[in-house]
């Protein structure tokens, strides 16, 4: 990494020390700003029937559990295995720290000694399980990210008896758009794959379709699987409740018996400090808030992403977003205006995702806006108001992104 390519992390948006929070503001130092770089799409962050629930969790359990889950699991981690199987219309779940922790441990598990097809595009810490897995004898190839010919062609060449593992993400962490999964989910069934889905950000937002949906969302924010109506044969779903639900913690839905077997050979499992108690019970208690308020909190949440993405249609920027999920992706058409659109935002009072060389390609530097519903009206305007002022300033690529 270059002294100029050290110097693109000198920017307000990284790195940050945030003093303050009042709902989707946010104080660094003494400066206000609207908060667009938040994953915690529905909100529960800052629900009071969510953190009123925390107290009665901590006095009954603590703050912390004291076993690795080999050892013991207290009751919350059950009751959310349970619930969430049934959210998901899973054959079974699984409850672990992380996706991190996930992908690490359970991606060379489940591939072995086999051949694994890992997705172009899919998030670095798919690729690091990758990695580990071929560090364990796996064999490894990429395919271009949703080029299904090519993962065909792929899949056709693994020697025959060689176990197939199929590995990308659900909805894209940068463009907010997801993968043909019936489609992939053809592919991979007819080669006889198994089909591993990273949905961290998709879960919560997105699910089940239905003539009383309250939004293109669907309902119950169940995941893509449920969205796109694929099933759970010959795949594995892993997601995290650390984006919509605001909690840490991460799931695998997969057959009961691979929970088993997962539950001597995935570390995690056996090794890993668990999560605390408060995120436990604000797991629990957010499905008791979906379950009540989900639907229309995604309805008001699509509105909002909606009037985001219409601005940037009326000022002709490129987004490579076509989903209307809440993650838009604004490209610049110069690399070199990174430093400057950021602190241009800074100053405007509005936080985003800055994605700069060498986080990112050069071709595709710009910034990152995530809609939350808690993101009030009046904060939308301001970032709307925000990207007309960057419009007349700066260079943003224009058309289809």
């Amino acid at each position: 990494m270059s002294a100029l390519d050290v110097a693109a992390f000198s920017s307000p948006l990284y790195d940050a020390v945030i003093e303050e929070v009042k709902g989707r503001r946010i104080r660094v130092g003494d400066h206000w700003l609207a908060d667009f770089a938040s994953c915690n799409y529905l909100g529960f962050d800052l629900d009071p029937e969510i953190i009123d629930s925390v107290d009665g969790y901590l006095r009954r359990w603590g703050t912390h559990p004291s076993w690795s889950r080999l050892l013991g699991s207290p009751r919350p981690y059950v009751d959310i295995e349970d619930q969430l199987t049934e959210l998901l219309g899973a054959p079974d779940s699984l409850v672990l720290p992380t996706i991190t922790h996930i992908h690490m441990s359970v991606i060379p598990a489940i591939a072995g000694e086999g051949w694994i097809f890992l997705d172009s595009r899919a998030h670095r810490t798919i690729y690091d399980g990758c990695v580990m897995a071929r560090a364990r004898g796996a064999t490894v190839r990429r395919y271009p990210s949703g080029d299904l010919e090519a993962l065909a062609a792929l899949l056709a060449q693994a020697p025959a008896g060689a176990s197939k593992l199929v590995c990308g993400d659900g909805i894209n962490s940068m463009t907010g758009n997801p993968p043909d999964l019936v489609a992939l989910a053809a592919v991979t069934r007819a080669h006889g794959a198994l089909l591993y889905i990273d949905d961290a950000h998709g879960f919560g937002v997105i699910g089940e379709r239905g003539q009383h949906e309250s939004s293109p969302y669907g309902s119950r924010g169940n995941s893509l699987v449920r969205h796109s109506g694929v099933g759970y044969d010959d795949l594995v779903l892993v997601g995290g409740f650390s984006k919509a639900y605001s909690s840490l913690l991460a799931f695998l839905a997969v057959p009961t018996a691979l929970k088993q077997r997962l539950k001597v050979e995935a570390a995690p499992y056996l090794y890993s400090g668990p999560s605390p108690v408060a995120s436990l019970a604000t797991v629990l208690t957010g499905f008791e808030v979906n379950a009540a308020r989900g639907d229309a909190i995604r309805a008001d949440l699509h509105r909002k992403t909606a009037r985001v993405l219409e601005t940037v249609a009326a000022l002709g920027l490129a987004t490579p977003n076509t989903s209307g999920f809440p993650i838009i992706e604004i490209p610049l058409a110069d690399a070199g205006d990174a430093d400057a659109v950021g602190q241009f935002l800074f100053d405007a009072g509005i936080y985003v995702t800055l994605a700069t060389y060498p986080l990112v390609p050069r071709s595709e530097v710009g910034f990152r806006i995530q809609v939350t519903a808690a993101n009030g009206d009046d904060e939308i305007g301001e970032l709307c108001g925000a990207l007309r002022a960057l419009a007349d300033r700066f260079g943003l690529r224009r058309g289809a992104g």
